[in-house]
């Protein structure tokens, strides 16, 4: 029997981040909105292209596919289109085969009030004033930057790479770090409260229900051998030893874990990221959400004492 949505892991999603809109928004912006509505009936069944949450949200769908009878996730659709203007996306959702059936159609507004409705552990969106406002809500949410969009339909396996502090966890050591500038302050904050757990970040839900799912597998592995896992989760973070002691302490405490860890000790993430090739890097400072290529898909959460100063 499936899941009832108050156990799924749910993600809302934008139609700006799952989909390429740039050629709507300017006839939007230049033209105005009964243009824009024409512009969509004109097209109606002309899918739009991909957008850069494009392949994270297709794999994401597959764990669906490996767990039927649980259907243990879920995507709901959080518009600022009308219902009317909407219709294309709907009908982009369907040609490209994605399971997406619920949906808020805003009409102008921000969809972001909605988020625990639908209990969404995350709402994506190209728009930074809807995330902002759902993360000054306490909401989690992120903004997808542009990038390259790559979807290799031949692999099925979905990376999801996270920083930890103002992401994973709170931003109580990030605070220290900032108000004075000093690693070696932040070194010793930290490593004194070794032994005691952060408190939860933006996305500390989302982490600990992709863990969940990382259950799900290991169990499907252990009676089946030849299942091939999906989700592969990793943490990439600027702190290095001996900080990197309380992550390890948050991780146990929650009864979460990553597959792969890496303590970068200030090094450019990119370096690593172009390796580990994730289809979606969540951080909370902007300046770490880059890449020499521009091909991986990067979210900002505008989170904490990294975005007010």
């Amino acid at each position: 029997m499936p899941y009832p949505i108050e156990r799924k892991l749910v993600i809302g999603i934008a139609s700006s981040a799952l989909f390429d809109l740039s050629e709507s928004h300017d006839v939007y912006v230049n033209e105005g909105v009964d243009r824009y509505r024409i512009h969509q009936e004109e097209r109606l069944d002309t899918p739009f292209p991909k957008g850069v949450a494009f392949p994270f949200i297709r794999r994401f769908l597959g764990i669906n596919k490996a767990f039927p009878k649980q259907a243990p996730v879920e995507v709901v659709l959080l518009s600022r289109n009308s219902p009317e203007t909407g219709m294309r996306v709907f009908r982009s959702i369907r040609q490209y085969g994605l399971d997406i059936t619920r949906a808020a159609f805003m009409a102008g507004k921000s969809p972001h009030m909605y988020i625990p409705a639908f209990n969404a552990s995350l709402f994506l969106s190209a728009n930074e004033g809807d995330v902002q406002r759902a993360i000054d809500a306490n909401y989690p949410a992120g903004v997808v930057l542009p990038s390259k969009v790559f979807d290799d339909e031949l692999d099925a396996e979905l990376r999801v790479a996270f920083d930890f502090d103002g992401v994973i966890a709170d931003d109580e050591a990030e605070t220290i770090y900032k108000k004075n500038n000093d690693l070696n302050e932040f070194q010793v904050h930290e490593t004194a409260r070794r032994a005691i757990p952060h408190q939860p970040g933006p996305l500390a839900d989302l982490f600990r229900k992709l863990s969940f799912m990382q259950k799900l597998e290991d169990k499907r592995l252990r009676e089946d051998p030849s299942y091939k896992q999906i989700l592969r989760i990793s943490i990439v973070t600027a702190r290095n030893a001996p900080a990197h002691e309380r992550v390890v302490t948050t991780l146990k405490d929650w009864g979460v874990a990553a597959d792969e860890s890496f303590f970068l000790g200030g090094m450019e993430k990119s370096r690593i990221l172009s390796i580990l090739k994730p289809h979606m890097f969540f951080d909370d400072q902007r300046s770490h959400l880059e890449s020499v290529a521009g091909d991986i898909p990067m979210v900002h959460i505008p989170f904490g004492i990294a975005n007010k100063m």
